[in-house]
C-alpha cells in the first residue's frame, strides 16, 4: 500500500508522483488513444475529443462497384488516396497532431479521441481513419480504431 499526501500537489505534481511510483507504460505514453469513423447521418460521437470531416474528399459511394465496399477495401482506399486533396490534407493532419499529442501527453491527458466523419461512415472516414491511426503510430502513440457506423 502507498499514501501520498496529496495536501500540496496540483494534478499534474500529483500525476508526476504516481509515475515515479509505478513507472511508465512500455512506450513512455500514458494517453489512451483512439481513432473512430462514423457518419454524420447517424450523428456526431458525444465521446470524442476531436472531430475531422471528411465530406469534402471525392464520395466513393457514387462510384457503383466501389458502393458496396468500405474503407478497408483495397479500391476504396486507393480511390480516396488517389485524390489530388487527399495528400495534403493528411500531411497537415499529421503535422498538427505532431504538435498536439505531446502536448495533450504533457498536460497528464489519460485518454484522447479523434473522430472522422463522411455522410454514412462507411467509406471516406474509415479509410482515413485507418490511414491516421498507422500515421499515430507511428509517431509513438498507438490507437484502438472504431468504425462505428461501417454496418450500417
Amino acid at each position: 500500500d502507498m499514501v501520498i499526501d496529496t495536501s500540496d500537489l496540483n494534478v499534474h505534481e500529483l500525476r508526476d508522483r504516481i509515475i515515479d511510483l509505478f513507472g511508465e507504460d512500455r512506450d513512455g505514453h500514458h494517453m489512451q488513444t483512439q481513432v473512430m469513423s462514423f457518419g454524420y447521418k447517424y450523428g456526431l460521437p458525444l465521446d470524442v475529443d476531436m472531430v475531422i470531416d471528411c465530406r469534402f474528399l471525392p464520395n466513393p459511394h457514387w462510384v457503383e462497384r466501389l458502393r458496396p465496399m468500405t474503407g478497408r477495401d483495397e479500391p476504396v482506399r486507393e480511390y480516396v488516396f488517389g485524390q489530388e486533396i487527399t495528400g495534403g490534407f493528411v500531411a497537415q493532419l499529421r503535422s498538427l497532431l505532431e504538435q498536439l499529442m505531446p502536448a495533450y501527453a504533457d498536460e497528464g491527458k489519460a485518454y484522447f479521441t479523434i473522430a472522422f466523419g463522411c455522410t454514412g461512415g462507411r467509406h471516406r472516414s474509415v479509410a482515413i481513419a485507418e490511414a491516421m491511426a498507422v500515421e499515430l503510430e507511428a509517431m509513438g502513440y498507438p490507437a484502438t480504431i472504431r468504425h462505428r457506423d461501417i454496418g450500417r
